[in-house]
Protein backbone atom coordinates (compact mmCIF):
# COMPACT_ATOMS: atom_id res chain seq x y z
CA UNK A 1 0.00 0.00 0.00
CA UNK A 2 2.77 2.55 1.04
CA UNK A 3 5.72 2.61 -1.12
CA UNK A 4 8.90 4.58 0.16
CA UNK A 5 11.64 4.29 -2.65
CA UNK A 6 15.28 5.92 -2.50
CA UNK A 7 13.84 8.56 -0.18
CA UNK A 8 16.55 10.93 0.65
CA UNK A 9 16.27 14.04 2.82
CA UNK A 10 18.34 16.88 4.95
CA UNK A 11 18.62 19.81 6.82
CA UNK A 12 21.23 22.58 6.52
CA UNK A 13 23.18 20.57 4.09
CA UNK A 14 23.30 17.75 6.59
CA UNK A 15 21.66 14.38 5.37
CA UNK A 16 19.36 12.76 7.84
CA UNK A 17 18.19 10.53 5.75
CA UNK A 18 20.22 7.90 3.37
CA UNK A 19 18.21 6.70 0.14
CA UNK A 20 15.47 5.16 2.30
CA UNK A 21 13.49 1.81 1.00
CA UNK A 22 10.48 0.85 3.29
CA UNK A 23 7.33 -0.96 1.84
CA UNK A 24 3.58 -1.36 4.19
CA UNK A 25 1.21 -3.46 3.54
CA UNK A 26 -2.19 -3.08 3.33
CA UNK A 27 -3.79 -3.58 7.09
CA UNK A 28 -0.20 -4.21 8.32
CA UNK A 29 1.43 -1.57 11.53
CA UNK A 30 4.91 -0.93 10.80
CA UNK A 31 6.97 0.41 13.42
CA UNK A 32 10.14 2.43 13.09
CA UNK A 33 12.46 1.62 16.19
CA UNK A 34 15.84 3.69 16.97
CA UNK A 35 17.27 6.41 19.17
CA UNK A 36 16.97 9.97 19.21
CA UNK A 37 18.20 11.61 16.19
CA UNK A 38 17.99 8.31 13.93
CA UNK A 39 15.77 10.05 11.39
CA UNK A 40 12.42 8.07 12.12
CA UNK A 41 10.79 11.00 13.02
CA UNK A 42 12.08 12.64 10.18
CA UNK A 43 10.87 9.73 7.70
CA UNK A 44 7.54 10.06 9.41
CA UNK A 45 7.15 13.75 8.45
CA UNK A 46 8.42 13.22 4.78
CA UNK A 47 5.76 10.22 4.33
CA UNK A 48 3.03 12.77 5.81
CA UNK A 49 3.93 15.77 3.59
CA UNK A 50 5.57 18.15 6.36
CA UNK A 51 8.74 17.72 4.93
CA UNK A 52 9.61 17.41 0.33
CA UNK A 53 12.74 15.00 -0.02
CA UNK A 54 15.25 15.68 -2.00
CA UNK A 55 15.37 12.64 -4.00
CA UNK A 56 13.22 9.38 -4.64
CA UNK A 57 9.47 8.80 -4.55
CA UNK A 58 6.95 8.33 -1.85
CA UNK A 59 4.03 5.75 -3.74
CA UNK A 60 0.37 5.15 -1.57
CA UNK A 61 -1.93 2.68 -3.27
CA UNK A 62 0.21 2.49 -6.44
CA UNK A 63 -0.12 6.30 -7.11
CA UNK A 64 3.22 8.81 -6.35
CA UNK A 65 1.91 11.30 -3.80
CA UNK A 66 5.37 12.82 -2.93
CA UNK A 67 4.22 16.55 -4.28
CA UNK A 68 0.97 16.13 -2.81
CA UNK A 69 -0.09 18.75 0.16
CA UNK A 70 -0.67 17.28 3.26
CA UNK A 71 -4.57 17.84 3.44
CA UNK A 72 -4.91 16.11 0.13
CA UNK A 73 -3.18 12.86 1.27
CA UNK A 74 -6.33 11.70 3.81
CA UNK A 75 -3.09 10.41 6.70
CA UNK A 76 -4.23 10.36 10.05
CA UNK A 77 -1.33 12.05 12.39
CA UNK A 78 -0.77 11.72 16.49
CA UNK A 79 1.99 12.94 18.41
CA UNK A 80 3.53 12.42 21.48
CA UNK A 81 1.60 15.85 23.00
CA UNK A 82 -1.25 14.83 21.75
CA UNK A 83 -2.17 18.54 20.37
CA UNK A 84 -5.74 18.39 21.92
CA UNK A 85 -7.57 21.99 21.72
CA UNK A 86 -8.15 22.53 25.85
CA UNK A 87 -11.05 25.13 25.00
CA UNK A 88 -12.97 22.43 23.78
CA UNK A 89 -14.34 18.60 25.12
CA UNK A 90 -14.05 15.92 24.27
CA UNK A 91 -16.33 15.41 21.69
CA UNK A 92 -15.65 18.74 20.00
CA UNK A 93 -11.99 17.76 19.58
CA UNK A 94 -12.89 14.52 17.96
CA UNK A 95 -15.33 16.39 15.49
CA UNK A 96 -12.95 18.80 14.57
CA UNK A 97 -11.49 16.77 12.09
CA UNK A 98 -14.40 15.78 10.87
CA UNK A 99 -15.62 19.21 10.08
CA UNK A 100 -12.33 20.00 7.93
CA UNK A 101 -13.55 17.21 6.12
CA UNK A 102 -17.08 18.94 5.45
CA UNK A 103 -18.89 15.97 6.91
CA UNK A 104 -22.96 16.35 7.38
CA UNK A 105 -23.55 16.64 10.80
CA UNK A 106 -25.59 13.18 11.41
CA UNK A 107 -22.53 11.50 10.10
CA UNK A 108 -20.53 13.28 12.32
CA UNK A 109 -22.23 12.09 15.01
CA UNK A 110 -22.53 8.55 14.32
CA UNK A 111 -18.93 8.84 13.39
CA UNK A 112 -17.96 10.04 16.87
CA UNK A 113 -20.33 7.11 18.89
CA UNK A 114 -18.27 4.95 16.49
CA UNK A 115 -14.76 6.00 17.73
CA UNK A 116 -15.60 6.64 21.27
CA UNK A 117 -17.26 3.15 21.44
CA UNK A 118 -13.38 1.47 19.70
CA UNK A 119 -11.79 3.81 22.13
CA UNK A 120 -13.48 2.67 25.35
CA UNK A 121 -14.83 6.26 25.81
CA UNK A 122 -18.89 6.37 25.70
CA UNK A 123 -20.17 8.93 27.88
CA UNK A 124 -16.85 11.50 27.70
CA UNK A 125 -18.12 13.52 25.21
CA UNK A 126 -19.28 16.92 27.31
CA UNK A 127 -16.00 16.37 29.32
CA UNK A 128 -13.04 18.93 29.17
CA UNK A 129 -9.63 17.35 28.38
CA UNK A 130 -8.19 18.59 31.06
CA UNK A 131 -10.16 16.77 33.13
CA UNK A 132 -9.41 13.68 32.13
CA UNK A 133 -5.83 11.44 32.91
CA UNK A 134 -3.42 11.06 30.74
CA UNK A 135 -4.23 7.88 29.00
CA UNK A 136 -7.73 9.13 28.33
CA UNK A 137 -6.20 11.84 26.79
CA UNK A 138 -4.51 9.69 24.20
CA UNK A 139 -7.37 8.19 23.30
CA UNK A 140 -9.03 11.06 22.20
CA UNK A 141 -6.21 11.86 20.23
CA UNK A 142 -6.05 8.33 18.40
CA UNK A 143 -10.14 8.61 18.58
CA UNK A 144 -9.89 12.29 16.98
CA UNK A 145 -6.88 10.59 14.16
CA UNK A 146 -9.32 7.88 13.76
CA UNK A 147 -12.54 9.88 13.04
CA UNK A 148 -11.81 11.02 9.29
CA UNK A 149 -11.03 6.88 8.41
CA UNK A 150 -7.17 7.86 7.29
CA UNK A 151 -5.81 5.95 4.68
CA UNK A 152 -2.81 5.50 6.26
CA UNK A 153 -2.36 6.46 10.71
CA UNK A 154 0.99 7.77 11.59
CA UNK A 155 1.36 7.67 15.32
CA UNK A 156 4.95 9.93 16.14
CA UNK A 157 5.84 8.44 20.14
CA UNK A 158 1.92 8.68 21.58
CA UNK A 159 2.98 6.89 24.78
CA UNK A 160 5.93 8.68 25.24
CA UNK A 161 5.08 10.81 28.00
CA UNK A 162 3.11 8.51 29.99
CA UNK A 163 4.56 6.58 32.84
CA UNK A 164 6.01 2.82 32.01
CA UNK A 165 3.03 0.88 33.83
CA UNK A 166 0.47 3.20 31.69
CA UNK A 167 2.75 2.88 28.93
CA UNK A 168 2.61 -0.68 28.48
CA UNK A 169 -1.05 -1.24 29.55
CA UNK A 170 -1.97 1.37 26.65
CA UNK A 171 0.36 -0.13 23.79
CA UNK A 172 -1.45 -3.58 23.90
CA UNK A 173 -5.21 -1.19 23.63
CA UNK A 174 -3.40 0.44 21.13
CA UNK A 175 -2.80 -2.53 18.93
CA UNK A 176 -5.84 -3.90 19.52
CA UNK A 177 -8.06 -0.60 18.13
CA UNK A 178 -5.46 -0.24 15.07
CA UNK A 179 -6.41 -3.87 14.04
CA UNK A 180 -10.01 -3.37 14.76
CA UNK A 181 -10.03 -0.25 12.74
CA UNK A 182 -8.25 -2.15 9.97
CA UNK A 183 -6.04 1.03 9.36
CA UNK A 184 -2.26 0.90 7.97
CA UNK A 185 0.09 2.08 10.36
CA UNK A 186 3.39 3.10 10.96
CA UNK A 187 4.40 4.35 14.31
CA UNK A 188 7.41 5.73 15.87
CA UNK A 189 9.33 4.84 19.08
CA UNK A 190 12.33 4.36 20.90
CA UNK A 191 10.95 1.81 22.79
CA UNK A 192 11.93 -1.71 22.34
CA UNK A 193 9.50 -3.39 24.11
CA UNK A 194 6.56 -0.85 23.19
CA UNK A 195 7.39 -2.12 19.50
CA UNK A 196 6.92 -5.75 20.11
CA UNK A 197 3.60 -5.75 21.48
CA UNK A 198 2.46 -3.72 18.57
CA UNK A 199 4.21 -3.79 14.90
CA UNK A 200 3.58 -6.34 12.99
CA UNK A 201 7.02 -5.92 11.72
CA UNK A 202 10.05 -3.60 12.94
CA UNK A 203 12.17 -1.20 10.91
CA UNK A 204 15.39 -0.84 12.94
CA UNK A 205 17.07 2.59 12.04
CA UNK A 206 20.40 4.06 12.73
CA UNK A 207 22.00 7.58 11.55
CA UNK A 208 19.56 7.88 8.85
CA UNK A 209 19.44 4.23 7.39
CA UNK A 210 17.27 1.21 7.81
CA UNK A 211 19.65 -1.43 9.31
CA UNK A 212 16.96 -4.60 9.69
CA UNK A 213 13.46 -4.74 8.91
CA UNK A 214 11.67 -8.05 10.07
CA UNK A 215 8.81 -9.13 12.44
CA UNK A 216 9.24 -8.95 16.28
CA UNK A 217 10.17 -12.48 16.92
CA UNK A 218 12.24 -12.88 14.13
CA UNK A 219 14.34 -9.66 14.85
CA UNK A 220 14.75 -10.73 18.05
CA UNK A 221 16.02 -14.17 17.77
CA UNK A 222 18.00 -13.04 14.51
CA UNK A 223 19.59 -9.60 14.20
CA UNK A 224 21.96 -8.99 11.59
CA UNK A 225 23.88 -6.44 12.60
CA UNK A 226 26.07 -5.54 16.26
CA UNK A 227 24.17 -2.26 16.25
CA UNK A 228 20.72 -3.80 16.28
CA UNK A 229 21.70 -6.74 18.69
CA UNK A 230 22.77 -4.06 20.97
CA UNK A 231 19.61 -1.90 20.52
CA UNK A 232 17.49 -5.22 21.31
CA UNK A 233 19.51 -5.29 24.31
CA UNK A 234 21.15 -8.50 23.60
CA UNK A 235 25.03 -8.00 25.14
CA UNK A 236 26.07 -11.18 24.67
CA UNK A 237 28.86 -10.69 21.71
CA UNK A 238 31.85 -12.03 21.42
CA UNK A 239 34.42 -10.82 18.38
CA UNK A 240 35.39 -13.51 15.87
CA UNK A 241 38.99 -13.32 14.82
CA UNK A 242 38.96 -15.64 11.66
CA UNK A 243 36.61 -18.34 10.03
CA UNK A 244 37.46 -21.51 8.58
CA UNK A 245 35.11 -23.91 6.28
CA UNK A 246 33.08 -25.11 9.53
CA UNK A 247 33.97 -23.07 12.80
CA UNK A 248 34.56 -19.60 14.02
CA UNK A 249 37.70 -18.54 16.43
CA UNK A 250 36.69 -16.47 19.00
CA UNK A 251 38.68 -15.56 22.62
CA UNK A 252 36.24 -18.22 24.38
CA UNK A 253 36.90 -20.94 21.67
CA UNK A 254 35.50 -21.87 18.66
CA UNK A 255 32.10 -22.01 16.99
CA UNK A 256 30.43 -24.27 14.24
CA UNK A 257 29.19 -22.49 11.44
CA UNK A 258 25.26 -23.34 11.64
CA UNK A 259 23.51 -20.36 10.51
CA UNK A 260 21.88 -21.01 7.38
CA UNK A 261 23.24 -18.14 5.19
CA UNK A 262 26.24 -18.30 3.61
CA UNK A 263 29.32 -16.64 5.18
CA UNK A 264 30.73 -14.78 2.44
CA UNK A 265 33.04 -12.50 4.60
CA UNK A 266 34.41 -12.20 8.19
CA UNK A 267 31.08 -11.78 11.00
CA UNK A 268 32.29 -8.75 13.03
CA UNK A 269 30.98 -10.42 16.32
CA UNK A 270 29.20 -13.65 17.27
CA UNK A 271 25.84 -13.52 18.96
CA UNK A 272 25.61 -16.29 21.74
CA UNK A 273 21.61 -15.43 22.27
CA UNK A 274 20.20 -15.48 25.57
CA UNK A 275 17.06 -17.07 24.80
CA UNK A 276 19.03 -20.75 23.83
CA UNK A 277 21.31 -20.04 27.30
CA UNK A 278 20.61 -22.73 30.52
CA UNK A 279 22.40 -23.15 33.75
CA UNK A 280 23.61 -26.56 33.90
CA UNK A 281 25.04 -29.08 37.16
CA UNK A 282 26.44 -31.15 34.55
CA UNK A 283 30.09 -30.41 33.15
CA UNK A 284 30.31 -33.50 31.24
CA UNK A 285 27.58 -35.44 28.97
CA UNK A 286 25.72 -32.61 28.47
CA UNK A 287 23.57 -32.76 25.02
CA UNK A 288 24.46 -29.04 24.18
CA UNK A 289 27.61 -27.61 23.81
CA UNK A 290 28.92 -26.31 27.29
CA UNK A 291 30.86 -23.22 28.36
CA UNK A 292 32.27 -22.90 31.97
CA UNK A 293 32.68 -19.83 33.98
CA UNK A 294 31.81 -17.55 37.12
CA UNK A 295 28.38 -15.66 38.41
CA UNK A 296 29.91 -12.12 38.22
CA UNK A 297 26.36 -10.51 38.33
CA UNK A 298 23.27 -11.89 40.01
CA UNK A 299 20.14 -9.44 39.93
CA UNK A 300 16.57 -11.05 41.64
CA UNK A 301 13.95 -10.47 39.15
CA UNK A 302 10.72 -11.68 40.91
CA UNK A 303 10.36 -14.96 39.20
CA UNK A 304 13.79 -15.10 37.99
CA UNK A 305 17.47 -14.21 38.11
CA UNK A 306 19.24 -11.96 35.47
CA UNK A 307 22.44 -13.86 35.75
CA UNK A 308 26.31 -12.49 34.35
CA UNK A 309 29.07 -15.23 33.75
CA UNK A 310 32.39 -14.19 33.01
CA UNK A 311 34.01 -17.07 30.79
CA UNK A 312 37.55 -17.72 30.39
CA UNK A 313 38.85 -15.24 27.62
CA UNK A 314 37.06 -12.28 29.47
CA UNK A 315 33.84 -12.64 27.73
CA UNK A 316 30.24 -11.95 29.76
CA UNK A 317 27.24 -13.90 29.23
CA UNK A 318 24.04 -13.06 30.08
CA UNK A 319 21.04 -14.28 30.41
CA UNK A 320 17.95 -14.94 32.78
CA UNK A 321 17.41 -17.93 34.99
CA UNK A 322 14.04 -19.06 35.29
CA UNK A 323 12.77 -20.29 39.32
CA UNK A 324 10.62 -23.05 39.30
CA UNK A 325 7.23 -23.81 40.16
CA UNK A 326 5.91 -21.73 43.60
CA UNK A 327 5.87 -25.63 45.04
CA UNK A 328 9.43 -25.85 44.45
CA UNK A 329 10.87 -22.26 44.72
CA UNK A 330 11.78 -22.45 48.46
CA UNK A 331 13.66 -25.55 48.07
CA UNK A 332 15.46 -24.37 44.86
CA UNK A 333 19.18 -23.72 45.14
CA UNK A 334 19.36 -20.01 43.61
CA UNK A 335 22.55 -18.83 41.76
CA UNK A 336 25.42 -16.71 44.01
CA UNK A 337 27.64 -14.36 43.12
CA UNK A 338 30.97 -15.95 42.87
CA UNK A 339 29.66 -19.20 42.05
CA UNK A 340 31.61 -21.16 38.90
CA UNK A 341 29.07 -22.68 36.60
CA UNK A 342 28.18 -24.31 33.99
CA UNK A 343 26.24 -23.20 31.11
CA UNK A 344 24.62 -25.05 27.69
CA UNK A 345 23.84 -22.95 24.73
CA UNK A 346 22.09 -23.66 21.41
CA UNK A 347 24.61 -23.63 18.57
CA UNK A 348 21.34 -23.00 16.38
CA UNK A 349 20.97 -19.08 18.33
CA UNK A 350 24.60 -18.46 17.72
CA UNK A 351 24.07 -15.66 15.79
CA UNK A 352 26.79 -14.00 13.12
CA UNK A 353 26.39 -10.07 13.35
CA UNK A 354 28.52 -8.16 11.08
CA UNK A 355 28.47 -3.96 10.51
CA UNK A 356 26.38 -1.27 10.55
CA UNK A 357 24.23 -1.75 6.96
CA UNK A 358 24.44 1.54 5.41
CA UNK A 359 21.03 1.29 4.03
CA UNK A 360 19.43 -2.33 4.00
CA UNK A 361 16.89 -2.55 1.16
CA UNK A 362 15.26 -5.51 1.52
Amino acid sequence: MLNVHKVSFGYNGEQTLHNIDLDVQPGEIMCLLGPSGCGKTTLLRVIAGLETPQHGEILFDGLPVTGTPVHERDFGLMFQDYALFPHLNVAENILFGLRMHRLPRDESIQRLQEVLELVDLQGYENRSVNEISGGERQRVALARSLAPKPRLLMLDEPLGSLDAALREQLGVQLRTIIKQAGLTSIYVTHDQQEAFAIADRIAVMRDGCIEQIDAPQQLYLYPRTVFVARFLGLQNLVPVKAIDDDSAETSIGRFPLNWTQQVSRIPEALLIHPGGIQLTAEHTGASRPILTGTISRCVFAGDSYRLTITLQGAADIAFTFRLPTTEAMNRARCPQYGEQVTITYDPDLVIPLWGSSPCLAE
